[in-house]
């Protein structure tokens, strides 16, 4: 029997070759996959992997997917750092369309400059909130914030289906749980014919900019590192926990509220129940995969756009399911944690007797 003992020193390189360990891990499971299913694992990942990206409009959507992964593994990251665990980003996206598509609904028929910058704001604003309810209650009742974050992702679902099924609900949608669709005074503009790319993505890299300039730059990055590694440390330096946990949970809220606003009023154009395929829930991954670092979440966050494509084109031409997608990014997960449990620790047979 072998036990996990933490290494006094793990290593940085190994650190940053993780996610590759990870990647061929879950290629390597993902071709037993196939075959399990009959399936030629070459031809099942040039479709999965290739075909997306044999076309520009493929490329295009490619984009169109990382954006809002990307922009909300950025916000998760800090909080990750301070091993603050927002794991409810999907629900604070919700909320954040919400807040959004609302102004959209109240001015239908304006066509003013201010009104998209209005519908970023509120949705910012609203994923901000979301995220806020959690900080209040770590910070005034210590209650645990991946299990509120959690549950409030089912509360912000809960909201969406009662607004889409009644006040918002389109009077001649055909009875369909959506609202109207949004005017084009409240969409982001186009940026290429023929493709969905908008003028979204600039708010996507605006914050990476910021995001990399706060963490290369900025003091109170340092103190969220501090506390997470080393706590104790923190608390002697006088870093504030609390400040740690309201400045995370809610920064992490607010740009997934942002990917709220681009879906919604960019290739969605509507609230319906459907305006996320899980974005929240895969940032978790993208953030992990980039290693918490800004530009390292961009590459991770195009390759979980392409295991979305992959699944997509899957479904069509080899007939699997759509939890193919699904079963991919678990086992990226799955391999990734498990290479970072031996880099932060090593396998140790027991003395005889102990």
């Amino acid at each position: 029997m072998h036990i996990l003992e933490p290494r006094a020193q793990p290593s940085q390189l190994m650190r940053w070759t993780a996610p590759l360990i990870a990647i061929l891990a879950t290629l390597t499971a993902g071709s037993f996959l196939f075959w399990l299913l009959d399936k030629s694992p070459l031809e099942s990942f040039h479709v999965f992997f290739v075909e997306p990206l044999t076309t520009s409009y493929g490329w295009s959507e490619l984009l169109i997917k990382a954006s809002p992964l990307i922009l909300i593994a950025q916000g998760l990251a800090i909080g990750f750092k301070a091993r603050i665990y927002n794991i409810g980003a999907e629900g604070q996206l919700i909320i954040g369309a919400l807040f959004g598509g609302g102004i959209a609904i109240h001015f239908d028929g304006v066509d003013a400059t201010w009104l998209i910058p209005a519908m970023v704001v509120a949705g910012a604003l609203g994923g901000a909130l979301w995220g806020a309810l959690p900080a209040l209650l770590k910070t005034r009742f210590n209650a645990e914030e991946t299990l509120t974050t959690l549950m409030l992702t089912y509360v912000a679902g809960f909201i969406m289906a009662y607004m889409v099924n009644g006040p918002w609900r389109d009077p001649e949608g055909m009875n369909f749980p959506q609202s109207i669709m949004f005017g084009d005074g409240a969409l982001f503009g186009i940026l290429f014919d023929g493709s969905r790319v908008n003028t979204s993505i600039f708010i996507t890299l605006a914050v990476v900019l910021a995001f990399w300039l706060f963490n290369a730059r900025s003091f109170l990055a340092y103190q969220i590192e501090v506390g997470g590694q080393a706590p104790a440390a923190s608390r002697y330096a006088g870093f504030s926990a609390k400040q740690t946990v309201w400045f995370s949970l809610v920064m992490s809220g607010l740009t997934a509220g942002l990917a709220g606003v681009g879906e919604v009023a960019g290739p969605v154009g509507q609230l319906n129940l459907n305006i996320s395929p899980g974005y929240g829930f895969a940032a978790i991954i993208v953030a992990y995969l980039g290693r918490l670092h800004a530009l390292g979440i961009v590459l991770a966050g195009f390759l979980m756009a392409l295991i979305y494509l992959g699944g997509e084109a899957a479904q069509v031409s080899l007939q699997l399911p759509a939890a193919i997608t699904g079963i991919f990014q678990g086992m990226l997960l799955f391999f990734l944690l498990g290479a970072d449990a031996f880099i932060d620790n090593k396998l140790r047979r027991p003395a005889f007797g102990s």
